[in-house]
């Protein structure tokens, strides 16, 4: 199937050099000035103009002034032409980064459990990457990153589906065709309730059925099409399913209900007895933490410069540990 852009007459009428023309008038403030800048004498300046003028049936200047007096309609279309100008310009000079091996965007599906504080440093780390603009100019990569938040199962849909090209914090899923997956580390967690909740006073450890007497919380899995994950909700008991992690600490800490965090996101908490850690018969837990990427995302050739730089940091221990524990100095 072929496509194209479909363009009317007034459309056609507004073309790079038309509002370059404009710009230059307004900017010499005389046509005669113009015509000189674009090299072409001032009649053919002048016709153009009217040729601009005809095709969106508007006047661009006041007649009447013997200077280049823009109309209301000239200075809009100045003004606009100006925007468009200046994205044109960006677009070549995108296209021209991204024909080295940039990814026009990336994007990344980070599970809620990974510390964010760790997850924007990389952010501002990629930004600080030494690039250059087509005029020479120091800039930022011109990828686009994209960044969405997922839970549990939709983690790993969202890479899977090809909405992500890499994925943080996966659970352990079964082999996919195309995708490849390295292990974070294991994601100690914390059963916590608020010191005014009543199992804060109940015997250690607590038993199933202690614990299933009270109303547990969880965190919605934000997955649509896989089985969606549950843990440590007991047959018949009251749950409370918030939104996110930030959403479900809050929630501990106005001792709505009990529940497990990964124990580095509560650890301040803990410490100013804002929440109680609790003993269960199932001892301490944790869970396997992953980050998996799309191999065949470019038709089974090598990642795209982007890709392969974040592949990069989450190969090193000191990225991984950190992205596992460092939740402080964010707001959560």
């Amino acid at each position: 199937m072929s496509h194209s852009l479909s363009q009317t007459p007034k459309s056609r009428a507004l073309s790079p050099e038309a509002l370059a023309m404009m710009d230059s008038i307004a900017r010499n403030g005389s046509f005669a000035a113009a015509a000189r800048e674009m090299g072409k004498v001032p009649s053919a300046l002048t016709y153009s103009v009217r040729q601009l003028e005809d095709a969106l049936d508007v006047l661009l200047f006041d007649r009447s002034s013997r200077q280049a007096v823009l109309t209301a309609a000239g200075q809009e279309l100045l003004i606009e032409g100006r925007r468009l100008l200046g994205e044109m310009d960006a677009v070549a000079n995108r296209v021209r980064r991204i024909a080295t091996g940039w990814e026009s965007e990336l994007t990344i599906a980070v599970d809620d459990a990974i510390a964010k504080r760790a997850l924007f440093d990389l952010i501002d780390a990629f930004y600080q990457l030494p690039c250059e603009s087509a005029t020479g100019e120091r800039t930022a990569p011109p990828t686009r990153l994209k960044l969405r938040t997922e839970v549990l199962s939709g983690t790993w849909e969202a890479l899977t589906s090809g909405q992500a090209d890499l994925a943080i914090g996966t659970s352990s899923q079964p082999p996919t065709a195309g995708v490849q997956c390295e292990l974070i580390g294991d994601l100690e967690m914390a059963f916590c309730v608020a010191p005014h909740h009543p199992l804060a006073k109940a015997a250690q450890p607590l038993t199933a059925e202690v614990i299933a007497a009270h109303r547990v919380i969880t965190v919605a899995d934000t997955a649509r099409s896989l089985a969606p994950m549950t843990f440590n909700v007991m047959p018949g008991q009251d749950v409370l399913t918030m939104p996110s992690m930030a959403a479900k600490l809050e929630a501990l800490l106005r001792g709505l209900g009990c529940g497990n965090l990964p124990a580095t996101m509560v650890r301040r908490h803990l410490e100013a007895g804002r929440l109680v850690q609790m003993a269960t018969d199932q001892g301490r837990r944790s869970f396997p933490s992953h980050y998996a990427w799309r191999s065949n995302a470019n038709g089974g050739q090598a990642p795209g410069r982007a890709l392969s730089w974040w592949l990069q940091q989450l190969a090193s221990p000191t990225t991984r540990r950190a992205l596992l524990e460092q939740h402080e100095g964010l707001i959560l």
